[in-house]
Order: C-alpha cells, then sequence, then structure tokens
C-alpha cells in the first residue's frame, strides 16, 4: 500500500494515470468501462487506500430528485402506513418517491436495490428484511448511495438508523402486565425474521428480571411473513396442551397476537378483562387493524409519523450535505401504550 493520502479524485486520476471522465463513469456504474479499465482501477483503488467523496460522486443523483423507499412486504399494512407517511413528506420536499417492496425475499430486496442504482437515486430510505437480509450487499450499496435505515437495523450500513426504543416499550407494557394481573409470558417466532422481534425478546427479559418475575418464553414454528396463520397454528396448539404458566400472553407483535386471539376463539376461551374471561393477550406495534380485533388488541404504539418524519428529514440533511457525518446516527422513539378491551 502506498503511503501517499490521496484527498480527490483528481489526484486519483493523476497518480493512477486514469483519466477523471473514466473514473466517473467507473464509479457511477463500474460494467460501464471495460473489464482491463475495471481492473485497473480496482488495483489502483487497493494501492493508495482510496474511497471517493459519497457526496461528491452523488452529485448528479441530486437532479434525478428520485428518492427510493424499499420496505420487506408492501402487503402488511404497518409497512403500507409508514410508506405512506414517509412518502408524504418526501413529496413535500420536491422529491420524488420510488416505492418498493421485497415479498418478503432475500433476492427481491438485492433487486430492488439494483434497480434503483440504475435510477441513480439522490438517497434511499430502507427498511432491511432483517435476518433473511443479504447484509455484506446492502452494506456495498449504502457505500455508493446516501442511505437511511428504518425499522430494522443493520449493523454498520446506511449513515443513519431511525426506529424503536424496542428495551422501552416492551418495559412499558409487561409493567402495565403485572400491575393489572399475572405476569406474562412471552409468545415468539423461533426463529424471527426481523431483528426487533430479539431485541423484544431480550427487553422482556430484562423487564421480567427487574420486576422479580419468572419469565417463560412460547416459541413458535414457523418461518416468513405469514404471522397471523403462525400465531393461529402455534396458539391453536399452545391452547390445546393446556400447559400455559399463566394467562397473560405478551405476543411479539400485534400480527401474532391477531392469530393467537382467533385461536383462542375456536377453542371457546374468552379474552379480555371481564369477570367472565379466563385470559389476556396483548402485542406490540399498533398494527391498523389491532384496533379491529375482538376484543380489541392492548398493544404498544409505534410512532408512524415521528419514524417517517425523521426518516425523509434525515435523508434530505444527509443529501443536501457538504461532507458526510463523523458518525453514525442514531434514533429511537419511545413506544406509547394502548389500553383496550384485550388485556
Amino acid at each position: 500500500m502506498n503511503d501517499k493520502k490521496i484527498r480527490n479524485m483528481e489526484e486519483f486520476a493523476a497518480v493512477s494515470g486514469i483519466s477523471r471522465p473514466t473514473l466517473s463513469k467507473f464509479f457511477n456504474d463500474p460494467s460501464s468501462v471495460r473489464a482491463s479499465t475495471r481492473q485497473r482501477i480496482e488495483a489502483a483503488l487497493d494501492r493508495y487506500d482510496y474511497r471517493p467523496n459519497l457526496y461528491a460522486i452523488n452529485q448528479n443523483r441530486r437532479l434525478t430528485k428520485n428518492i427510493g423507499i424499499v420496505v420487506p412486504n408492501l402487503a402488511d399494512p404497518f409497512f403500507a402506513e409508514i410508506a405512506r407517511n414517509i412518502e408524504e413528506h418526501i413529496l413535500r420536499t420536491g422529491y420524488r418517491p420510488v416505492l418498493l417492496g421485497s415479498h418478503g425475499t432475500t433476492e427481491q430486496e438485492i433487486e430492488n436495490l439494483e434497480n434503483l442504482r440504475l435510477l441513480k437515486p439522490a438517497g434511499v430510505l430502507l427498511a432491511p428484511l432483517g435476518r433473511a437480509s443479504d447484509q455484506a450487499r446492502i452494506a456495498a450499496f449504502c457505500e455508493e448511495v446516501p442511505a437511511v435505515l428504518f425499522d430494522a437495523n443493520v449493523d454498520s450500513a446506511g449513515l443513519a438508523f431511525v426506529g424503536s426504543d424496542n428495551d422501552q416499550s416492551i418495559d412499558l407494557i409487561v409493567d402495565y402486565l403485572c400491575r393489572t394481573g399475572e405476569p406474562p409470558a412471552f409468545f415468539e417466532m423461533k426463529e424471527p425474521t426481523n431483528p426487533n422481534a430479539h431485541k423484544r425478546r431480550h427487553a422482556y427479559l430484562a423487564a421480567m428480571e427487574r420486576l422479580n418475575h419468572t419469565p417463560h418464553l412460547i416459541q413458535a414454528s414457523g418461518e416468513g411473513w405469514e404471522f397471523e396463520e403462525i400465531g393461529f397454528r402455534e396458539g391453536t396448539r399452545v391452547v390445546r396442551d393446556r400447559n400455559l404458566p399463566t394467562d397473560t400472553i405478551l405476543c411479539s407483535n400485534d400480527r401474532l397476537a391477531i392469530g393467537f386471539l382467533s385461536a383462542a376463539y375456536e377453542a371457546g376461551i374468552r379474552v379480555g378483562l371481564g369477570t367472565d374471561c379466563t385470559m389476556r393477550v396483548a402485542g406490540h406495534d399498533d398494527h391498523p387493524f389491532s384496533r379491529y380485533t375482538c376484543p380489541t388488541l392492548t398493544t404498544v404504539s409505534q410512532d408512524y409519523e415521528a419514524i417517517a418524519r425523521k426518516s425523509a428529514e434525515t435523508l434530505m440533511n444527509l443529501i443536501e450535505a457538504e461532507s458526510p457525518p463523523d458518525s453514525r446516527e442514531e434514533t429511537l422513539f419511545d413506544g406509547r401504550l394502548v389500553m383496550r378491551g384485550s388485556a
């Protein structure tokens, strides 16, 4: 490695012997230059340990006025709602949102990023799949395009992350459930798709320890995004076996809770706060459908509006900045307890 510190692309062009226009073509789209030229550039990058200024390369992207929005599944009303809020904020800035859903698959998530790369977006707002994501590919994309991640975090990818404080929100609802009845068991997927589920599990364990209660994990088999089906199928199994350690069930998310409520109904179990009720069920997220279940679902709300606004504002600030930030920014919003009929 050469000890000379390269400060900008002009200096890199001078020491590498490769013209500035050719370098610009390469950094905008490596496949646009010949293979032999690409090899020369990559060798020079390694030799001089040069990484181009992300903002300088993306100056032309500002002219497109395109902002990519990628969510795991547009069929999920949770992501549809938060994407709608983000779109509204972006439109007010004069940029054009390009909304893409990943259909819960790694392949579609990567294809979405590749399609956005062709559009040369000014920036991208990305809610990654999480466990199923190709994290190396996401990190490589975020090196090329200004990106803010929301909902699910991928370490070291993107210039900022905006989401919910799972420690605060789970502690809030565990405390409420313990004060108003039996301490809850935690109903979750054994292999959750979204990394928030792991954070909520750890937060549940910490909250139960803080309150001097014994934690109980009930883990449901199943993978993917069909949470209601998994909640119903595994909830039916749990109710049928009748070995619940408590009459209070806290589900990792509202969609699992919706399935669990249906399983309880099919088993003839009354859920709620009445004297004839023998079970309480709560969730997390304040999913758009949670207010229409029977009984209506007690939950913790995520602040859709605040997450959408902060995500969009952060990306706009990054796009307009003259230089990249010194460190990755992380913003977490508190959840709010929503008390309804189920608990």
